[in-house]
């Protein structure tokens, strides 16, 4: 068996394929660096942190190979939401450590760190989510899930909310500060994804050019 990065408690690694890439215009999932589709690397850095890997998609046959397991979504059309839930669901493990499909620089020492702060107890129990804070928002794809924000999150879905922070207020979030992590990832690389052309190219001139 694969040795695990050093972390805390068994986790389940959850990578969401279901986009459509329109602003991209291509799949960014099957996007090639490294000579090998954006997942697949995605799939690699998550390896030593997880003790199994699952896919949601909705084209089984296409990202089975990426996973040991490729779920669909269980409420079709919902987007982000959807396939956080659709991962949760499939998880064997309570925790469930969360990212999309497009995260090139993706930090296994700081995914392990996210998972280790996920399974640590304070006063008021164990967190149900631990999700980065910076001034643009919050990372919901780069984030550690409890297997207690099911519930809550099918509720939200079933009124009508598509929208992937409402149902943060009904659950204990751990929110993590960049200065917490800053000496693992100082630029926040690890959280950084790929939307359109420019920011690919952007990634690949980035990967070439010398340290």
């Amino acid at each position: 068996m694969e040795e695990k990065v050093g972390r805390d408690a068994p986790v389940t690694g959850v990578i969401l394929a279901g986009g459509a890439s329109r602003r991209m215009g291509r799949n960014k999932a099957l996007l090639e660096l490294e000579g090998r589709p954006l997942i697949e690397v995605v799939a690699a850095r998550l390896r030593p942190v997880v003790d199994e890997l699952i896919v949601v998609a909705d084209d089984i046959e296409r990202y089975a190979p990426y996973g040991d397991r490729c779920v669909p979504d269980v409420y079709p059309g919902v987007g982000t939401l959807g396939g956080i839930h659709a991962g949760l669901n499939a998880a064997s493990h309570d925790l469930a450590l969360i990212v999309a499909c497009d995260m090139p620089f993706l930090n296994p020492a700081v995914l392990t760190w996210f998972v280790d702060t996920a399974s640590r107890t304070n006063g008021t129990g164990p967190a149900d989510l631990v999700i980065l804070k910076h001034e643009a928002g919050v990372e919901p794809l780069h984030a550690v899930y409890r297997k207690s924000c099911l519930p809550v999150i099918q509720a939200t879905i079933e009124s009508g909310e598509r929208c992937a922070f409402a149902f943060y207020d009904q659950i204990r979030v751990r929110y993590v500060r960049p200065s917490e992590i800053a000496p693992l990832d100082p630029d926040l690389l690890s959280f950084r994804n790929v939307n359109t052309p420019g920011q690919w190219q952007s990634v690949l001139q980035q990967l070439e050019s010398p340290c």
